[in-house]
């Protein structure tokens, strides 16, 4: 331990020494304040005033909070229970990149000792089940607008991976299994986080699909399966948000490790994708030092976490000595960091920390979120929303009369206030395990005053029983925790309690607060099924909200809710080493469509209070794509909204159909709209290996109308042309 000591001292002031000094010899220039010419031209100007140390200061991060296991204390400079730190050069104006964890807001690290409290949004699981744009944005702009406030100007989210491994401990931080929508909904979030002139990093990349493993484990699929899957999404995500960097990921792909991976890190994502940012590594998953420089990798993150310090100076001055790392390679990657610094706000307008935070009105952007993402599965004979005249309701389970859960992990945003249950293990990572201080309980109370509302903790089961049996009506919440670092088995917490409940109680509902999709074996004996998710720092009240109809349900599965685990691509656990994604780009629904399976609950499907009904399906081509149009008319008695999603099929596909747009619609009752939708060229082509490209073949398609990937409503064909697309394609 005294060795380890040593070599981090002897580390940190390798790193931090040859820059101070240089800059204390070098006049000052603040080439930052001459605001003229492109972002990539300042910064070619400010790299060739810096010296040698200054450039490769901004090339190694530090951790941002002290870490006892490795005897490291935290860099001066950096802001407290932070991810990471990168100083800046201050005779030039470049100031230094502050970092935070930032999958649904601003996190602290959990070894800090002091929390930061901060406005959590749900889970991203649940922001994707909104399926609506504008949401997703404000969520992003939310976290930004505290990220800035705290003076943070490079938060490390959002998260692309796509929903392949349904026991994905971080699946509750990604944006579902299909790579339109997710691509599409963290865009948006990205392009909200940066609105506020602070750079988003898009990650992990890529095919960091399980945790098992994650820091080892070989991720192997074919080329062109990956391009119309995992790939995909990040190109979309990257098309709407346009992030300032991306975070290579601890895994290997095809082999090599992400972060020292030319193939992704400069042929897909420079050559092809035309992308202008810097990649940083994630925390730890650097092995080299000029292989993984000359890969693609820009900076090396949260030395201190980890102790091998591949992007030391004097590391990666010994690399150009010997002639394995250019000159220009160094300028390349300092250059691509300082342009992101210039295109994203971060050196032009530079942020101070502790300013104001209007916790109100973020709380408000939380609330709309949750309530946007929480889906009806299922809700036999109208049992929902729950009935004015009913006189005895008892909450079972899941601390309900406390708060909220939330996923654990780097993305923990912890509340203001305490935790709401706290000392539910584990307490240390990757917890710990958090309730958000938002009591269902209390909120149903509120809003239905003429009725007893009572909690019974469910730890007893004939007690709940017997609580459920004396009630009108009984509403058990199951939850199930997940976190970083792990994989999460496929159920509940306690699946024999909602059993019991429900042969006890005919009106039995079940609130799902879960990372991702869950088997059901009770799903037939309850008449209501709610997907809560996390629904992040108003989570009680937006559940109350919708369970008594106080806010319509509309909410659509992003992902796909199995019968059983033999259902899956993979049924068995995930293991070590090389891990064979044999299903392609059949991920999710397009497996089960492919093989003929009938999921418990099918990606897309989401109920409502009021009805919708579709028509006047039209299809025109537009440029490479098409445009299709259509209306949708709100039939019931109240007002709503639904995700109306459109399909598209063709021939030699991974899968029957994929999902080719989306639109998410608010009606009155009564009101109808006609809504128009395009569809990326992209999605109607094969990724094509020997041709290297999208290829379309000469055809007929068909396009329909649905409201989930298994309900389908109109449907026309359109015979299109045979086309190819470069790799370079960019829609306009």
């Amino acid at each position: 331990m005294r060795l380890t000591r040593t070599l981090l001292a002897a580390t940190a002031l390798a790193l931090a020494a040859p820059a101070l000094a240089q800059e204390e010899a070098s006049p000052p220039v603040m080439l930052a304040a001459d605001t003229t010419g492109s972002a990539s031209e300042r910064a070619a100007t400010m790299v060739a005033q810096m010296t040698q140390d200054e450039k490769l200061s901004l090339l190694m991060g530090y951790f941002g909070t002290s870490f006892p296991p490795n005897d490291y204390t935290v860099i001066e400079g950096a802001r407290p229970g932070s991810a990471g730190y990168v100083p800046g050069i201050g005779r030039l104006g470049i100031p230094p990149q502050w970092q935070a964890d930032a999958g649904i807001g601003v996190a602290t690290q959990g070894g800090a000792e002091a929390k930061r409290p901060r406005t959590a949004l749900p889970s991203g699981m649940a922001t994707a089940a909104t399926w609506d744009r504008d949401l997703a944005f404000a969520g992003g702009a939310m976290i930004g607008s505290e990220a800035r406030a705290d003076g943070f100007n490079v938060m490390l989210g959002g998260s692309v991976n796509l929903v392949r491994e349904p026991r994905n401990g971080r699946n509750f931080e990604y944006g579902g299994e299909d790579p339109l929508l997710a691509g599409v909904m963290v865009g948006q979030q990205i392009a909200g986080v940066q609105s506020n002139d602070i750079i988003s990093t898009s990650k992990h990349f890529a095919v960091n699909d399980q945790e098992t493993a994650r820091g080892t484990g070989n991720s192997v699929m074919a080329e062109d399966a990956m391009r119309m899957s995992d790939l995909l999404a990040f190109q979309i995500a990257h098309e709407v948000g346009n992030p300032g960097s991306v975070m290579c990921a601890y895994n290997r792909v095809n082999g090599p490790y992400s972060c020292e991976h030319p193939w992704l890190l400069t042929q897909v994502l420079r050559n092809e994708w035309g992308w202008p940012g810097y990649v940083l590594s994630d925390w730890g998953a650097v092995h080299s030092t000029a292989s993984s420089a000359n890969a693609g990798l820009d900076q090396e993150s949260g030395f201190g976490l980890q102790t091998a310090a591949w992007f030391r100076a004097d590391r990666l001055q010994a690399g150009v000595d010997a002639g394995e790392i250019s000159s220009e390679r160094i300028d390349l990657m300092v250059s691509r960091i300082l342009t992101s610094m210039f295109a994203h706000g971060v050196i032009d307008n530079q942020v101070e920390a502790d300013q104001p935070i209007d916790f109100a009105a973020n709380r408000a952007v939380s609330q709309a979120d949750a309530e946007g993402g929480i889906v009806l599965l299922k809700n036999e004979g109208d049992i929902l929303p729950l009935a004015a005249n009913a006189r005895r309701i008892v909450l079972i389970g899941g601390h309900a009369d406390k708060g909220v859960l939330s996923g654990g992990g780097s993305s923990q945003v912890y509340p203001d206030g305490e935790n709401a249950v706290p000392g539910i293990e584990p307490t240390s990572w990757p917890g710990p395990v958090v309730y958000y201080p938002s009591s269902p309980l209390e909120e149903l109370r509120a809003l239905l005053p003429d009725a007893l509302v009572t909690w019974h903790d469910g730890l007893d089961h004939e007690g709940a029983a017997a609580a459920a049996n004396a009630a009108d009506l009984a509403i058990v919440f199951a939850n199930q925790w997940a976190s970083e670092s792990i994989d999460v088995p496929m159920h509940v917490e306690d699946d024999t309690l909602v059993e019991s409940v429900a042969l006890n109680q005919p009106n039995t509902v079940v609130v799902l607060q879960t990372g991702g999709p869950v088997l059901m074996p009770w799903a037939d004996n309850v008449r209501g099924i709610v997907a809560a998710w996390y629904p992040g720092r108003m989570g009680g009240k937006a559940i109350a909200n919708v369970l008594t109809g106080a806010v319509n349900p509309s909410g659509h599965l992003p992902v796909t809710f199995p019968r059983s685990l033999d259902q899956l691509p993979h049924p068995e656990e995930p293991h070590e080493g090389d891990v064979n994604y044999t299903e392609g780009a059949t991920v999710g629904y397009k497996w089960f469509d492919r093989e003929g399976l009938e999921p418990l609950f099918a990606f897309g499907h989401g109920l409502s209070y009021t009805e919708f009904d579709y028509g006047d399906l039209s299809v025109t081509q537009a440029g490479d794509g098409l445009v299709t149009t259509f209306t949708v008319t709100n039939s019931g008695d109240v007002a709503g909204a639904d995700a109306a999603q459109v399909y598209v099929s063709g021939t030699g596909w991974e899968a029957p159909r994929r999902l080719g747009g989306f639109a998410k619609v608010e009606l009155e009752p009564g009101e109808t709209k006609l809504i128009s939708v395009g569809i990326d060229p992209r999605l109607l082509a094969v990724w094509n290996l020997a041709n290297p490209g999208w290829s379309r073949a000469e055809g007929s398609y068909t396009v329909t109308l649905a409201e989930s990937s298994r309900e389908l409503s109109e449907s026309v064909e359109i015979t299109l042309p045979a086309r190819r697309l470069s790799p370079q394609w960019r829609p306009q």
